[in-house]
């Protein structure tokens, strides 16, 4: 009966124009989603769900492990609605290319069920399906039309990404994002989340900080439960085992049944053979040659796999000249990493759509894992076995080909590169000893303790607890984490292209966006950048609020080219070689500036608002968050939606809001008064100008002056909260988090005292308003906290810095419970904002 429940499920969610009445799941997929496990069958199974919990699934490529994992979820968490399941699934690959056929494959199962739930019963079903699923790769903007995931952290969401974007925002370095967002998605990817790693054979050194990642969770004091569940064909479970992660406790992995392998669509993969062949060529003008020869006799398409960007480029462009010269018909498509997503699409839609048709695809290991084509004809570089088996699911992938032949083509030890020698010397005597790549032939080869991914470095507990904090160095660096998330010959940055007027682009430029970037390896974009013009390469300074000249390159950020540079195309992605003038992608008319640690884009509505009014509104939003969430922390969440921006009343914050421009007053029920915390900000489309200054003094943070009120003992506040209150409060920007310091360029004060982000030792807050009956009492600001050791001066004599307060708190709640508090505030005060700016309507 509860088997039936969830085949009909899966049915209704894989139902397609292609499948009208859907597909039956297999044993595995069921198994999965229900709980039977090793031929045992458990309470939770016989309810028709099952615990959810970390595990290995080790089940061959094409045989639907993205369905299995995404309905199991949707099943439990959704359909079920079982709380033990994660609220947010989180799906992590390591191409790009793979992540749009992902998306599309979720967006299809979720508008299927939306459809089957036609009363519409399920809420969080129609939640998903409006704003899911989310995709992380870079410039990061809310698609129209849906909600921001991240400010909804009590609903459910599936978030689909890289793995440098998502494991450097789990390491709190959030790879193409504002800075100040960082400990947002820190938090909330760090709970209350299901991960699935896809095809895990092909991170690299991503893959041990997956498994420390899952094992500090487990000894942190996280919110909620986090899982992860790791896929692939070619994983032995110990190759998991890190310092602070044991596979054993996984179980043992879940399978293939026997009534699997048997069944009608995977039964002629397992026993129809493929035969392989060496290659005779290696060369790319003689490989040319044999490959549009064998093209030209295939019934349908050829793949052909090497292992570097460059030599598919140079071999895509030998194929290019023979094709033209020869006069063939057939179309040529070359796939890589190196493309702006829009370019990316539209080769791997050519890719998909080329499926039993004549065509040749040059390609790079981007269609390892997770492309669901079938090619008749597959060229491969020689490579490391894992890599081998996934390619060779690239052909005749439904085992209903007879004459569908593979050929791999050999590599020297001197091209091994980014391989190591030794890793193909083995794939090279494997490969030598088989004739054909059915399934039954390829379970017949044992993976090696050898065959075991090598990684140099491993992420420590220490190493993240120091991640916690965001604040950067002296010099203005951040903690490097790309060792931990990446090869380092995999290290890459982001690049997109614009066109402007001047010498330096203008400061209100919007930032880069998703459909704009293009990866580049770190070293290929040093070298493409130092023969440059010095105004043609461009960084966002994030402290000074301008484009600054790039004076060095760290990975994963965004650099701004002038579109004169070249070094790209449509056809051929990233092409340090090409003097092309490259097409600039459109902008839209709402652009967003870059963020800076000055400005305060909240503020700047358009609309007038109180102080009193807007914190009401923050704490309504809280209440709606907290009352599905129930954190155990709620009073101190309370309180510091009622207190957070206390510190509005500084002198510095109420004169940056003008009371005229160009001669025109501010609206009557506005004049004289100092308790703003919203002001209309400049409007292009209407001609308004801000009604906002910048600050008399630079780096001015309102955040540090309400910290420090809401520690003052004049505050009438619980004092075992008063800590937590303060920081949450100080950290509800991104801007003022863990240490209190000066930064350059500060305007500092003639009598020397102490100053720290804009506010001056001594500085008064008047009596504020903060709505619902508190008011808050006048106070005096000390800044004695930013100091070492304990305060001697009044009111703080005796006590702890703010340091000191801070670290013990950090230690006591842990880096991930402490950043998911930090979110919640987070996303109270920017839906009230919202709210605010939208007219009421949230």
């Amino acid at each position: 009966m509860d088997q039936a429940r969830f085949d009909i499920f899966f049915r209704q969610a894989t139902a397609s124009a292609k499948e009208t009445s859907g597909l039956n799941p297999f044993d595995y997929q069921r198994r999965l989603a229900c709980g039977e496990r090793g031929g045992r069958t458990d309470d939770a199974w016989l309810s028709g769900g099952t615990d959810c919990r970390s595990l290995l699934l080790n089940v061959p490529t094409g045989c639907g492990k993205t369905a299995a994992v995404v309905l199991a979820w949707l099943w439990n968490r959704i359909k079920l609605q079982r709380s033990d399941w994660p609220r947010r699934l989180v799906y992590c690959l390591p191409m790009r290319t793979l992540v749009e056929q992902t998306r599309g494959n979720v967006q299809q199962w979720l508008r299927s069920l939306a459809t089957s739930d036609a009363q519409g019963s399920d809420g969080d079903l129609a939640w998903l399906k409006d704003n899911s699923p989310v995709v992380l790769m870079g410039g990061e903007d809310a698609e129209p039309g849906r909600k921001q995931w991240d400010i909804w952290p009590e609903q459910p969401a599936i978030i689909i990404g890289t793995q440098d974007m998502l494991l450097s925002r789990a390491l709190n370095r959030g790879y193409g994002m504002s800075r100040y967002r960082w400990p947002m998605h820190f938090g909330l990817l760090n709970d209350d989340c299901l991960w699935v790693f896809d095809e895990v054979q092909l991170m690299g050194a991503g893959l041990p900080t997956t498994t420390q990642l899952d094992g500090f969770r487990k000894l942190t004091k996280a919110e909620r439960n986090c899982h992860s569940i790791w896929m692939s064909a070619t994983l032995e479970s110990d190759w998991l085992r890190t310092i602070d992660f044991d596979p054993v406790l996984l179980g043992d992995p879940v399978p293939l049944s026997s009534a699997d392998k048997s069944r009608p669509g995977l039964r002629e993969r397992f026993s129809t053979p493929t035969p392989i062949e060496r290659c005779v060529y290696t060369t790319n003008n003689k490989l040319a040659d044999q490959i549009l020869a064998t093209a030209e006799q295939a019934d349908g398409l050829t793949l052909v796999v090497l292992n570097t960007v460059r030599r598919a480029q140079e071999l895509h462009d030998q194929l290019r000249k023979l094709v033209s010269r020869q006069k063939s018909a057939l179309p040529l498509t070359l796939i890589h990493s190196r493309f702006r997503s829009l370019d990316r699409a539209k080769h791997v839609s050519a890719l998909l759509g080329a499926e039993g048709r004549p065509g040749i695809v040059v390609s790079t290991q981007v269609v390892e894992a997770g492309v669901d084509v079938s090619a008749a004809r597959l060229f491969t570089a020689l490579a490391p076995w894992a890599s081998i088996v996934q390619r060779f699911g690239r052909c005749n992938r439904r085992g209903l080909d007879p004459n569908a032949r593979i050929f791999w083509i050999d590599v020297e030890d001197k091209d091994a590169a980014p391989y190591d020698p030794d890793d193909l010397g083995r794939a090279r005597q494997r490969l030598e000893g088989l004739s054909d790549a059915s399934l039954a032939s390829l379970a017949r080869v044992l993976m090696m303790p050898e065959d075991k991914p090598r990684t140099t470095h491993v992420i420590r507990r220490k190493d993240l607890v120091e991640l916690f904090d965001t604040t950067a160095d002296l010099a203005g660096n951040d903690l490097d984490i790309d060792r931990y998330v990446r090869e380092a010959e995999d290290s890459s940055v982001q690049v997109f292209w614009r066109e402007w007027e001047g010498k330096v682009p203008l400061a209100d430029m919007p930032a880069g966006r998703r459909e704009e970037l293009c990866p580049v390896l770190v070293n290929e974009f040093l070298e493409f950048w130092k023969k440059l013009k010095p105004g043609d390469a461009w960084r966002w300074d994030y402290l000074e609020r301008e484009w600054s000249r790039i004076d060095r390159v760290f990975p994963g950020q965004m650099y701004l080219l002038r579109a004169s540079t070249g070094g790209y195309s449509a056809e051929t992605g990233w092409d340090p070689k090409s003097a092309r003038v490259v097409a600039v992608v459109p902008q839209p008319a709402d652009g967003k500036q870059g963020e800076g640690y000055g400005n305060d884009p909240l503020c700047h509505l358009g609309v007038w608002q109180s102080i009193a009014e807007h914190t009401d509104e923050v704490c309504r939003e809280l209440e709606a968050i907290v009352t599905v969430l129930k954190p155990v922390e709620t009073p101190a969440l309370r309180h510091t939606a009622r207190w957070h921006d206390r510190g509005k009343r500084h002198d510095v914050f109420e004169d940056a809001v003008m009371t005229e421009q160009n001669g025109v007053l501010r609206p009557a029920d506005w004049l004289g008064r100092r308790d703003v915390a919203k002001a209309p900000r400049a409007d292009k489309t209407t001609g308004h100008r801000s009604w906002w200054r910048r600050y008399q003094r630079k780096h001015f943070r309102h955040e540090l002056a309400s910290a420090l009120a809401i520690l003052d003992p004049s505050t009438p506040l619980p004092d075992e909260l008063r800590a937590l209150v303060a920081y949450l409060a100080a950290a509800h920007h991104g801007k003022v988090r863990l240490s209190i310091r000066s930064l350059p360029d500060e305007k500092q004060p003639n009598d020397g005292i102490r100053f720290a982000r804009g506010v001056w030792h001594g500085d008064r807050l008047a009596q504020t308003d903060l709505g619902a009956g508190v008011v808050a009492p006048p106070v005096t600001l000390s800044l004695e906290l930013m100091e070492i050791g304990l305060c001697e001066e009044p009111p703080f004599a005796g006590e702890a810095s703010w340091a000191d307060r801070m670290l013990r708190l950090r230690d006591t709640l842990g880096p991930f419970r402490l950043a998911f508090l930090e979110s919640l505030i987070r996303a109270a005060d920017e839906r009230a904002s919202a709210k605010a700016a939208a007219g009421g309507e949230s």
